[in-house]
């Protein structure tokens, strides 16, 4: 059973449409990250999305925003700019010479960040064509370019044009170690970014683990361990409130790739 229902609030500056009504699950009721829903109200009813049906969540103005943010009090695309930001200033690097591919773009809320901080040219990623409309009709202007691609099954012609780009910076938030990028998904991004380039993604503190199943662990210290990856930073994090109340810590990461990835380090 749903409780707890937040009200109608003022969507984007950049939307007019209204929020829906949000109803989150029972305080008591426990559920992994990748399993967590909601419920929306709509003129015929109620209407369960899961939290990682990121398209239909992308479909409605302001939705992400409010359930993740307003309710949910993520704060990651802020923490992940304090921390390149920071690395930035203290190498004396201007954020206005930065070429950033921001990967797991969604609807532009890193890409907003990096234009804040001041970044040159910012290009999105996103498999979702979903995202790609919620970020051109919520931040306009934001992205240079956003591409709707798969980065495990990239043609020539996408390469190349990626590659066109020169980034020098690579942004990741809040989208590794669920499967929604895997390990060869982000080496791919990873590997089209300059040596000297920065880094800069964050993930869910369990998928540093051991016993972590995404791969990302084993792959995160081997590239640290092998010199691909210079770390700069590292913080551990709320990352945002589980429906329950309980506390979400992710790590956040600012590095410099130093060499990439062999695809033979990666699965699809």
């Amino acid at each position: 059973m749903a409780t707890h229902v937040h009200g109608q609030s003022s969507a984007l500056s950049t939307a007019t449409q209204t929020i829906p009504c949000i109803a989150l699950p029972e305080p008591n009721l426990s559920m992994e990250q990748d399993a967590e829903w909601c419920v929306i109200r709509e003129d015929d009813g109620w209407r369960e999305i899961r939290f990682h049906d990121y398209g239909e969540l992308y479909t409605i103005p302001g939705l992400y925003e409010r359930l993740f943010y307003d309710i949910l009090k993520c704060n990651s695309p802020t923490m992940v700019r304090k921390l390149l930001e920071d690395q930035l200033r203290r190498v004396g690097q201007p954020a206005e010479g930065l070429r950033v591919l921001d990967v797991g773009a969604g609807n532009g809320m890193v890409g907003e960040e990096l234009a804040d901080l001041g970044a040159q040219l910012i290009v999105g990623i996103d498999i979702l064509e979903e995202a790609a409309e919620a970020a051109k009709r919520d931040r306009p202007g934001i992205y240079a370019d956003y591409q709707v691609l798969d980065l495990t099954d990239l043609a020539s012609d996408q390469r190349q044009l990626l590659a066109s780009y020169r980034f020098n910076c690579l942004t990741c938030v809040a989208a590794l170690g669920f499967g929604d990028i895997p390990t060869l998904a982000f080496a791919e991004a990873y590997n089209v970014v300059a040596d000297g380039g920065w880094i800069a993604f964050n993930i869910k503190e369990d998928f540093l683990d051991d016993q972590d199943p995404s791969g990302f662990s084993g792959l995160i210290r081997r590239m640290v361990a092998e010199g691909l990856l210079v770390l700069r930073t590292q913080r551990r994090y709320q990352h945002r409130i589980a429906t329950n109340g309980d506390p979400l810590h992710y790590v956040a990461v600012v590095g410099t790739k130093a060499g990439a990835i062999p695809r033979a380090w990666v699965s699809a």
